[in-house]
């Protein structure tokens, strides 16, 4: 069985880590499989992108034992984060709406894993750490840019450099998350916020959370040449006319 399975079922596409006994840290076979996941939701058919996990622990990050058995840890690390990152790339840059539900555990790589959603669910008893320094290693996988796009520059310093773990309701403070919700009700809202969207406008919601995520990297001309071809591409397009037609005749 996979390390991280995917189905489409209803127009939603889930991604469910699978590697509940390993805490569902990555090793490269792992990574491998999340990057065929990414691929397999990327279908015309999917409006709307669920991410979560089996067992007590969303992610843990890199898989330690992985790579330090290997004949070349140095060489394995590398082409895990690269293989790792490229997925988690992929499924930021689709251009379809992904929410993350997560409990127990978010730690190093994880974050990467959680922050490539768009909107995030968290258990009440979810703690977050950065994890790297505790093995003398340093962020990898897009942590280092995500961070501090999703909390801030010093706040993303703080809880890298001190060691400090998150609890889910400073998570959400610091806008890490962006509901929390009890342990059981997880699954529920995360297929609550997927059903809406993809019963909704999932092809303006998918451009819009791609608007938003290349902004970090274009200027503002860049950006808003960007903003005027989508929205001009979209508005004759079925999914728009059938909105504006509602809306116009309230």
């Amino acid at each position: 069985m996979a390390a991280v399975t995917h189905q489409i079922v209803d127009g939603i596409g889930r991604i469910v880590l699978s590697r509940p006994e390993q805490s569902n840290s990555f090793d490269l076979p792992t990574a491998q499989d999340l990057a065929l996941a990414v691929e397999a939701v990327s279908a015309d058919e999917v409006r709307a992108i669920t991410l979560t996990a089996e067992g007590k622990r969303f992610c843990a990050g890199g898989d330690v034992t992985s790579f330090l058995g290997s004949d070349d840890p140095g060489a394995y690390l590398f082409e895990l984060a690269n293989v790792l990152e490229g997925g988690l790339r992929d499924l930021a840059d689709l251009p379809k709406p992904v929410v993350a539900g997560v409990r127990g555990a978010v730690a190093g790589a994880g974050l990467a894993v959680m922050l490539s959603a768009d909107v995030i669910v968290a258990s009440r008893a979810t703690k977050f750490v950065m994890a790297y320094p505790g093995i003398g290693l340093t962020p990898d996988c897009g942590v280092s840019y995500l961070l501090p796009r999703a909390v801030g520059q010093q706040r993303a310093l703080e809880f890298a450099l001190t060691g400090r773990v998150l609890s889910a309701d400073e998570a959400l403070d610091w806008g890490l998350v962006t509901s929390v919700v009890d342990d059981d009700a997880v699954e529920t809202r995360v297929d609550e916020i997927a059903r809406t969207w993809a019963d909704s406008a999932p092809t303006a919601l998918g451009h819009a959370r791609r608007l938003l995520r290349s902004s970090w990297d274009a200027t503002g001309p860049e950006q808003g040449a960007d903003e005027s071809a989508t929205i001009a591409s979209l508005v004759m397009g079925d999914e728009a006319q059938r909105l504006v037609k509602a809306f116009t005749n309230r």
